[in-house]
């Protein structure tokens, strides 16, 4: 365990200016701009800084400030999604993560998923004893989201109209169909609930599996929305698809050209 050792008056001065000037995280770039001094000056105080224990490595050339009342650098992140947006940007906070944050399911996961443009080699990082999932998306499908404010950053996260569509593209970022399903059905049931929206989104997004599931799953859950499946009835692309890639496709229910697993749905 690293512990916290103490800093002279001009480190703690120049410390001080540089957690003042950033927000929530410090990178060399950053620090050379309000220190005036060199990249490779500002990149050897904060090795330095973080060596003392002040400041936590995220990755190389970035870092995160240790509270003062900490007495070790071994801590966790203080607010993930900060991490996530700088690590990963143009990205935004989606999945389970997204309906977590609208209200829309009770259950707690402790990775945070992350929509980003970026192609990262690693998909499951660990930072500071957070898990991360990432996805990568196209630039022209980042759209349906709101900006909020966590400290001093804006961090982008899926409304809850699109926070649907992406699980019902990837069922596995709502935790498997299942708890899609659950979380889908709280947004039919919630002040969310926006059924136009929820065609325009999927129609942009332009991935047949969405309707199939989309209009599968209201015929089991919501049958009284039938303008909504009729929508998507007219919108069945060719082929077949699963309810959950990730599990075994059983039964085809031929009307939505669907492979779901034994006991979901009867035929129609």
């Amino acid at each position: 365990m690293q512990t916290i050792s103490g800093l002279g008056k001009i480190e703690r001065e120049r410390l001080a200016a540089l957690i003042r000037g950033t927000k929530g995280t410090v990178s060399v770039p950053e620090a050379a701009g309000i220190l005036k001094v060199s990249p490779s000056e500002a990149s050897k105080m904060l090795s330095k800084w973080a060596s003392k224990g002040w400041l936590s490595r995220v990755r190389q050339g970035l870092y995160i400030p240790v509270s003062i009342e900490s007495r070790t650098i071994d801590v966790p992140l203080e607010d993930p999604w900060v991490i996530a947006d700088r690590l990963y940007s143009p990205c935004y906070i989606g999945g389970w993560s997204a309906a977590e944050y609208w209200g829309l399911t009770e259950q707690i996961f402790r990775t945070v998923v992350v929509m980003t443009t970026q192609k990262p080699r690693n998909r499951k990082p660990v930072i500071k004893g957070t898990g991360f999932l990432l996805r990568t998306v196209s630039e022209k499908s980042m759209f349906g989201l709101k900006p909020i404010w966590r400290g001093q950053v804006k961090i982008s996260v899926s409304d809850p109209t699109r926070t649907i569509l992406d699980m019902l593209s990837n069922p596995q970022l709502g935790g498997g169909i299942r708890s899609t399903v659950d979380v889908f059905r709280d947004y039919l049931r919630s002040e969310n609930k926006k059924i136009d929206l929820l065609i325009e989104y999927a129609d942009r997004l332009g991935n047949g599996s969405i309707f199939k599931r989309l209009g599968f799953l209201l015929e089991q859950f919501a049958q009284d929305e039938q303008n909504m499946i009729k929508l998507c009835q007219t919108r069945l692309t060719k082929g077949n698809s699963k309810l959950d890639p990730k599990l075994p496709g059983d039964k085809l229910v031929t009307r939505w050209r669907l492979w779901t697993p034994k006991n979901w749905a009867k035929e129609r």
